[in-house]
C-alpha cells in the first residue's frame, strides 16, 4: 500500500526550486556588485536542466537495502542540486570583467518571475488544506 502524507512530492520540488531560485538570485547580485571590478569572472548558477530531467525521469527512489549501506542522498527532482561556476571573460577587451550588466538584469527580472511563481504555487497548495481542515469554510 502506497505512503499516504498530508503533503505530495509536489511541495518538496517547489520548496527546493524556492530554494535554487533564491541560490541564482544571490549570484546574480554578486555580478551586479561586481560589475566594475576589474578581473572578475560572473559566477553562474544552473539547475534548470537537472530539474527538468528528474521531473521527466519519473518517481524512481533510491533506497539502502541493508542498514550498513552507505547513503547516497534523495533521488528525484526534490534532491536536485545547482552546479555553480566561474565564466571567465571571453572577449579579451578591458578589463577582463565579464559582466554584461543588461544581461544579469534580464537573468534577475526572469528569476524573480519563475520565484514567484513557484511561492504563488505553494500558497495555493496550502491554502487548499486549510481549506480542507476547517471542513471547507
Amino acid at each position: 500500500m502506497p505512503k499516504i502524507g498530508v503533503f505530495d512530492r509536489t511541495i518538496g520540488v517547489l520548496e527546493n526550486a524556492l530554494d535554487l531560485r533564491m541560490q541564482k538570485q544571490q549570484g546574480i547580485a554578486s555580478n551586479i556588485a561586481n560589475a566594475d571590478t576589474p578581473g572578475y569572472a560572473p559566477v553562474r548558477i544552473e539547475f534548470e536542466e537537472r530539474m527538468r530531467s528528474a521531473l521527466k525521469s519519473g518517481d524512481l527512489q533510491v533506497a539502502a537495502t541493508h542498514p550498513q549501506h552507505i547513503p547516497i542522498g534523495p533521488a528525484g527532482a526534490d534532491g536536485v542540486r545547482a552546479k555553480v561556476f566561474r565564466e571567465p571573460d571571453a572577449t579579451g577587451i578591458g578589463d577582463g570583467n565579464g559582466v554584461s550588466v543588461d544581461q544579469e538584469m534580464v537573468d534577475m527580472a526572469e528569476n524573480q518571475i519563475l520565484y514567484e511563481a513557484a511561492s504563488q504555487i505553494i500558497s495555493k497548495k496550502l491554502g487548499l488544506l486549510k481549506y480542507v481542515a476547517q471542513d471547507g469554510r
